[in-house]
């Protein structure tokens, strides 16, 4: 045991402050971080007043750190805003059994999103995909002068793809692929969409529809995969109940909806915390779960010979620049904490933290029933805290080959 995990070992029983100070000892923060976390973190109302409209107060989450999550060889703190505590427990257990076989290995693809252009109207739907197909490199191009400065930091549009998804309505639709690097990227594929347009409709003779970001990013896949021994689990007997579990997932659509919402608790948490678009990543995870024309889990459990091997696939757009994390210090701290290095490292963490979660469900509804430690870990909320004396100081698949997961936390 090395010896941050003896610090970190039984963390949530410690008192907050102590539990700080561990945070102050082990990571290395910038003077921002260090006075946020100092000052019990927050958003104040002048910066929340520049964030969106009508504002009139700020409605605040816990920011909690999951512990024992090792992704890639290298050991992480995994910030998490949600007021669940049985889903920050249940990451955290989950990180604990799989760190025992190595922990979790992740890779992503890169940052490449979707934009759609559709054209309405056509004269002749075959002869505008041709013509589309022929001035590809122009589209492109025309795309790109629009988002000079995300070709300047390496990225831009690459590619296109024409799709006649409804050949009887007499339209179709562009799907131009832009690497948008560390952002999340939804503003600069629109302002690509749109600059392509009228090139679009000129080419094929049609009318301008709809130009919008997709949020199914077919190109922006995550992968992570995992042991789990068998003693870790209780014994053999143990495994082989969380991959019928799993197994149930992929063969019934109503387990496997409250299997995958099990995994976005833990996706959804680290997104919130970090200032991601939470809504984009749970409208793609669901879509993608749908793909094959029924709803099936995004995870999937399978029995070794020395206990079980895990994995998820999931599309999920993430940033570290632009957006909530420009503005919002809990947000940029949160991404401090995580030393995430790049997007593709940050929806590495998220996969994995989803993949945390439906072990620990997986495990507890395959044994004892969710219930017992969910309801324990409820009943700290049925009392409120009695006040203070004092005042308190202040890292891509192709192929989708895994399904199966998760629950409550």
């Amino acid at each position: 045991m090395t010896y941050a995990d003896r610090l970190f070992a039984g963390f949530y029983r410690r008192p907050l402050k102590e539990r700080v100070r561990i945070l102050r000892r082990t990571r290395d923060f910038s003077s921002e971080t260090e006075a946020l976390i100092a000052a019990g973190g927050g958003l104040s109302l002048a910066v929340a007043d520049t964030m969106t409209e009508n504002v009139i107060a700020v409605h605040g989450l816990p920011l909690s750190v999951a512990t024992n999550f090792r992704v890639n060889g290298r050991d992480r703190l995994l910030p998490m805003a949600i007021e669940e505590p049985s889903v920050v427990a249940a990451v955290s257990h989950g990180a604990k059994l799989v760190k025992a076989a190595g922990g979790f290995l992740g890779v992503a693809c890169a940052p490449v999103m979707t934009a759609q252009v559709q054209l309405e109207n056509l004269p002749d739907v075959a002869k505008a995909v041709d013509a589309i197909r022929s001035a590809k490199q122009i589209v492109i191009d025309v795309a790109n002068v629009a988002i000079p400065s995300m070709v300047r930091r390496g990225g831009g549009c690459e590619d296109l793809e024409v799709r006649v998804p409804a050949p009887e309505e007499g339209w179709l639709v562009v799907h131009l692929y832009i690497d948008v690097r560390d952002s999340m990227g939804a503003n600069v594929v629109d302002s690509a969409a749109e600059a392509a347009a009228p090139a679009l409709a000129e080419l094929t003779a049609g009318d301008v529809g709809l130009r919008i970001v997709s949020n199914l990013p077919l190109r922006r896949m995550v992968s992570v995969t995992c042991e789990v021994r068998a003693e870790e689990l209780g014994g053999s007997d143990a495994a082989a109940r969380v991959a019928r579990a799993s197994r149930f997932a992929m063969r019934d659509p109503f387990r496997a909806v409250t299997h995958n919402k099990g995994i976005m608790n833990g996706v959804d948490a680290v997104a919130l915390a970090t200032g991601q678009d939470w809504r984009a990543i749970e409208a793609g995870a669901h879509a993608f779960a749908a793909i094959n024309g029924r709803y099936e889990p995004l995870s999937q459990w399978t029995e070794t010979v020395r206990g079980l091997r895990g994995g998820i696939v999931m599309p999920l757009a993430t940033g570290i620049v632009g957006g909530c994390t420009a503005v919002h210090p809990g947000a940029r701290a949160a991404i401090e904490l995580l030393k995430a290095k790049d997007t593709a490292d940050l929806a590495i963490a998220m996969a994995g933290a989803g993949l945390c979660a439906n072990l620990a469900a997986l495990r507890a509804l395959s044994g004892e029933g969710i219930q017992r430690g969910h309801m324990r870990l409820h009943s700290r909320k049925s009392t409120p805290p009695e006040p203070p004396r004092q005042p308190v100081g202040c890292e891509a698949p192709q192929a989708r080959e895994i399904s199966g997961a998760a629950d409550a936390g």
